[in-house]
């Protein structure tokens, strides 16, 4: 399973996710803002790759000033459907490749992205020079417990992630694709976010306590959790 997924001729990951996530961008839109003050960071323009339904970019459009212009990208016809559904002044989406323009913005997030695409290190190292700063949100599907399980092969078939990341690999992957650490957090969606079955809903407990007592230690035992990125 490769990026094709998400073209206009393979509408599988509609399929396997109706809602393309949106009930997670409120939350995700937080953490990016939470870097965005922890680092004084205000941009004036702002760019997603892989916008998917574009609610992420919606709620920075709400809780961000006035004068912030948001465009967003994305491959798959059935995400730019459902994201022209929240497009405004100052508000854009396009199906269109973002490496395929000559745009450069503030700003550039890639949320959830790069463990789907075949080539990724080429493809962040093209991404590099569009923005002056680029957030990721990077998915830690290593941990033991991930393992034992078999989760690297259940989100390769239902989310279509092609490469696996730890936090120290992660953090590698993009120094070696160029770019400038200036801050990261471990984010805890399997913590703040509704557990939707009895198994997650039993995890939560030993989760957090051992989170509390040492955050390393429990995405690499335990995982459910990802990692911000701000780089330039």
């Amino acid at each position: 399973m490769t990026e094709k997924i998400y073209t206009e001729e393979n509408s599988e990951y509609l399929r396997n996710h109706p809602t393309w996530h949106i009930e997670d961008s409120p939350w995700k839109a937080k953490q990016i803002i939470k870097i965005l003050k922890q680092n004084s960071i205000n941009p004036k323009s702002i760019a997603e790759v892989g916008c998917g339904a574009g609610e992420i970019l919606n709620q920075l459009y709400q809780s961000m000033s006035n004068d912030v212009i948001f465009t967003g990208y994305d491959i798959s016809n059935d995400a730019i459907r459902l994201a022209k559904q929240r497009e405004k002044k100052r508000l854009e989406f396009k199906r269109e490749n973002i490496l395929d323009t000559n745009s450069k913005f503030d700003l550039l997030l890639m949320i959830d992205v790069f463990e789907h695409i075949d080539d990724y290190l080429s493809f962040l190292k093209s991404c590099k020079n569009k923005a002056k700063n680029t957030i990721f949100h990077i998915p830690l599907d290593i941990s033991v417990q991930a393992i034992l399980r078999n989760k690297p092969m259940l989100a390769r078939k239902s989310s279509g992630h092609l490469h696996y990341f730890m936090k120290e690999t992660a953090i590698a992957t993009l120094v070696d694709s160029g770019y400038d650490i200036v801050d990261f957090f471990y984010t805890a969606g399997s913590l703040d976010l509704p557990r939707k079955t009895l198994k997650s809903k039993i995890a939560v407990l030993p989760r957090k306590l051992m989170y509390k007592a040492n955050k390393d230690i429990a995405a690499k035992l335990l995982g459910g959790f990802s990692l911000l990125v701000l780089t330039k």
